[in-house]
């Protein structure tokens, strides 16, 4: 199989589909890798780095798109991307549908199959290629936001760990996933006083016997919510529902409540955010203002620390595209189920159903779609 990795073009986005090693890998099974020139530069791997691993290297995206059977990237496919995209190819990236209709019906349209990284799921029910990435996210969360809390970026001039004899940044992470829970940590660890929503009872209890001492917990009823992000210096949204668009759990009239300058860290607007204000921003232009309240909502929060979150990704990613390689799609996901969960398009039908339910698409099952 020919494998192609084309340099990412979404703005401010450094991170790419495949490392040398990883190229290195492919290339030992058995199989092409072809890499576009200068795709892993904004990731600190140069084209000569990719050919001593054994791949060819490309000029231009659409060589890659003409020639690959299947295309790994980060990022989902941008409008002129989605266009090179041809039936049978395969695509095996991140693509966030349920708040994307323009994407998915040019997905469908193309007749590719399309497999989303971030509905794999694995035997204990986690979703094994998003964790990476959610754990980079969730410690780049207190970061970004206590760098938005600074007086200069319109927050209230609040320093996440305080001084001796003034207190320190109220912090609320609603959600308590691997996002919410990483966090936490570095949130707390950044001397801020740090309070855990959830409504899973199992997830608390778990939360408090290991962190119980590093910060709080507290059920996310509506009054609870609502009570804490009022208080809050900075709130980070961590809510996931695989596949799904995320619930809107602070609404605009809920700003009122909050202290001017106050900070909405937003890491589910990849899902559509779960704050009613989130719209989706870019690294070159991250922050604004609503209602006196400073949001953070950069779709690709990894992006910005792009080595990391490559080799992070690629660790996940490469046992699931060696599979889908060495077996062909098909009999890749007849063999694992998990990764079947991860079919989103296939053969001009959309597969995956929380997806349909968003959008208002009928979906085809993936064990049907198996036998196109």
């Amino acid at each position: 199989m020919k494998i192609g990795c084309p340099k990412e073009i979404k703005p401010q986005e450094f991170r790419v589909g495949m490392t040398p090693s990883t190229a290195g890998e492919v290339v030992a099974h058995g199989h092409e890798v072809v890499v576009q020139a200068g795709g892993g530069g904004g990731a600190g791997f140069t084209d000569d780095d990719y050919r001593a691993a054994g791949a060819e290297i490309a000029d231009t995206a659409e060589q890659i798109f003409a020639t690959a059977d299947m295309i790994v990237k980060v990022k989902e496919p941008q409008p002129g991307e989605r266009a090179m995209l041809r039936e049978g190819q395969v695509l095996f990236t991140y693509l966030h549908l349920a708040p994307d209709p323009a994407q998915t019906r040019d997905l469908i349209a193309s007749g590719a199959t399309c497999i989303a990284y971030e509905t794999v799921t694995d035997a204990r029910g986690g979703l094994p290629l998003l964790a990476p990435m959610s754990e980079v996210a969730g410690r780049l969360a207190p970061q970004v936001g206590a760098w938005t809390l600074q007086k200069a970026n319109g927050g209230r001039g609040v320093l996440m760990g305080g001084v001796p004899g003034v207190g320190p940044a109220n912090v609320v992470v609603i959600g308590g996933g691997v996002v919410g829970t990483h966090a936490a940590k570095i949130a707390a660890g950044m001397g801020a006083d740090v309070t855990i929503l959830d409504r899973s009872l199992p997830r608390l209890r778990y939360l408090d016997d290991v962190f119980g001492g590093t910060f709080k917990n507290r059920y996310a009823s509506a009054a609870a919510t609502a009570e804490l992000v009022a208080s809050a210096d900075m709130v980070i949204g961590a809510v996931l529902i695989p596949g799904a668009a995320a619930p809107k759990l602070v609404s605009r009239a809920d700003l009122s409540t909050m202290k001017p300058g106050a900070v909405i860290v937003d890491v589910a607007i990849d899902q559509g955010g779960c704050f009613e204000t989130s719209k989706a921003t870019t690294h070159q232009d991250p922050i604004y203002e609503v209602d006196g309240i400073m949001h953070y909502c950069v779709a690709n929060m990894p992006g910005a620390v792009a080595r990391t979150s490559t080799i992070a990704l690629t660790n996940a990613t490469m046992p699931y595209m060696l599979s889908l390689a060495d077996k062909g799609w098909k009999s890749a996901c007849e063999d694992d189920t998990h990764l079947l969960n991860g079919l989103n398009v296939h053969a001009g039908h959309l597969t995956y159903y929380a997806v349909g339910k968003a959008l208002g698409i009928d979906v085809m099952s993936p064990q049907l779609a198996l036998k196109l």
